[in-house]
């Protein structure tokens, strides 16, 4: 009796479609040192997935956008329910991967986001096999043998001048700098949002920072390795220019910066040409508002698949009051994956801004942002959560994470009396006074004008709570706590 044959994943991959191969070494290849990289041939996997698996059925796709291949293929029922979501599932991945920072990811779940990916990667084509090959798929295994080490990498970048591995270290240095910025800020800016907390001066919450090195040092390090690739790489030549906006070796130098951009969107980079897009949109140093100019290079990068773009395409025809066209481009967005283009849809379909008014859409939009980790979204999500009589204890439970979360990364005063109510009011499951008077202490501090007023009676009826509990109560527990309350309200 033979034994079978086991063969590895990229062999896998390779029998399966060769077009895909390359995609899949490359994303497998950067896991370890590069994982926005990889994430991003993760979502290239995907859409060349979606042209293949539409190809058997002479499918033309209506939109060069992967959301709406991938439900143009259910839709026409090429492709079952468990691929769909799989296939939506990479390409969320994927676009998480382009901006780790704005899903508030650490280098650890940025690194297993990718590791995962991989994985979904190998079993989605391990269940599309019988029906794109005609025959059940081939027993494989996974080796991790190919990854490419940060040695291999500063090997090329330094010993064979090669720009692409000099551009991919400088993205590397980028990733972690606005990883770490984020950590940094938070150290520095945690705010006492609990009764356990109060009970402790020193800042809690945040995780100390395990890098040797600061963000302002990875942003120096990726400034030069963007400056060095630049002159033979378009996508080095535009994250050069950001560097330059952003002064990432110090002072910025805006104007150049500007014109690197719009030298790369000329060459074509998506990313610039979402960029310089933006700039004609608002106005810059180097470009004042032009909305034909705005509307040209927005679209270009749109038909790219950059989110932002699409989302700015929306503000643009909403600027010009043509509210189908801005509603159009921001579900584009949104169905895309763009966590503030989710939210701005939700307010339209509550509104019925372009669009026919859906408060039940409304509500999918605004958890789904609120989900990405969207401020805006998380606020009117725990609000709604909160005001909710039918409202559930997980409900409960995720309005509050949902605040705090707000509050670490915003700083948001509505959402320090949101919480502060909450807790005062029992509604939580439970009540915490001292935790309530901190919230409130610190709203008070950052409140303008307007948030003062509506502070201040909330301020004088927690005093009350307390004086009048503190005359009926015998617990020393509570009236230590009462008592650390009325301190912190002064």
């Amino acid at each position: 009796m033979g034994t079978k044959t086991v063969i590895k994943d990229s062999e896998f991959i390779q029998d399966f479609s060769a077009s895909l191969s390359d995609d899949y070494l490359k994303a497998k290849s950067y896991v370890q040192d590069v994982p926005t990289q990889s994430l991003l041939h993760i979502r290239s996997f995907t859409h060349k997935l979606t042209e293949l698996l539409g190809q058997d059925k002479q499918i033309a796709f209506s939109s060069p956008n992967l959301y709406d291949r991938i439900e143009q293929l259910n839709q026409q029922r090429v492709i079952d329910v468990k691929t769909t979501r799989a296939l939506h599932r990479l390409r969320a991945d994927g676009n998480r991967g382009a901006h780790p920072e704005k899903y508030h990811l650490t280098q650890a779940q940025l690194l297993a986001l990718a590791q995962k990916s991989i994985k979904d990667v190998l079993a989605l084509v391990e269940h599309l096999y019988p029906k794109v090959k005609g025959q059940v798929a081939p027993d494989y295994r996974y080796e991790a043998s190919d990854t490419l080490t940060a040695k291999d990498l500063c090997y090329r970048a330094v010993m064979e001048d090669d720009a692409e591995a000099q551009y991919l270290v400088g993205i590397s240095f980028k990733t972690k700098a606005l990883i770490l910025k984020e950590q940094e800020q938070q150290q520095d800016q945690e705010f006492v949002t609990s009764a356990e907390a109060t009970a402790n001066p020193e800042p809690s919450g945040v995780l100390p920072l395990t890098s040797h090195i600061s963000a302002a040092d990875s942003f120096a390090r990726a400034a030069y390795w963007f400056a060095l690739a630049a002159p033979k790489h378009m996508e080095a030549l535009h994250e050069h220019g950001v560097a330059l906006i952003h002064g990432y070796q110090g002072v910025p130098e805006v104007a150049k910066g500007e014109q690197l951009i719009a030298t790369a969107a000329e060459a074509g980079v998506v990313n610039a040409m979402a960029l310089l897009g933006y700039f004609y949109l608002v106005g810059s140093e180097s470009f004042r508002p032009d909305s034909q100019l705005a509307l040209q290079y927005l679209q270009r990068a749109a038909e790219g698949e950059q989110t932002e773009a699409m989302a700015n395409l929306g503000v643009l025809y909403y600027q010009q009051k043509n509210l189908a066209q801005a509603y159009h481009f921001i579900s584009k967005a949104a169905q895309a994956g763009y966590p503030h283009a989710q939210y701005h849809l939700a307010l339209m379909l509550a509104n019925g801004d372009g669009c026919t008014r859906d408060m039940i859409a409304s509500e999918y939009w605004m958890a789904e942002a609120a989900e990405q980790g969207q401020l805006d979204a998380m606020l009117t999500r725990a609000q709604h959560m909160l005001n909710d009589d039918n409202a559930f204890g997980s409900d409960l439970t995720q309005a509050e994470d949902y605040l705090r979360q707000v509050i670490k990364y915003s700083h948001s005063v509505p959402a320090m009396i949101e919480l502060s109510m909450a807790l005062a009011d029992g509604i939580l499951g439970r009540i915490d006074v001292v935790g309530s008077a901190a919230l409130l202490k610190l709203a008070r501090q950052n409140a303008n004008k307007k948030e003062t007023d509506l502070i201040e009676p909330l301020w004088r009826s927690l005093i009350l709570q307390i004086e009048n509990v503190l005359e009926v109560t015998q617990d020393p527990a509570e009236i230590h706590s009462l008592k650390r309350a009325q301190t912190l309200l002064g």
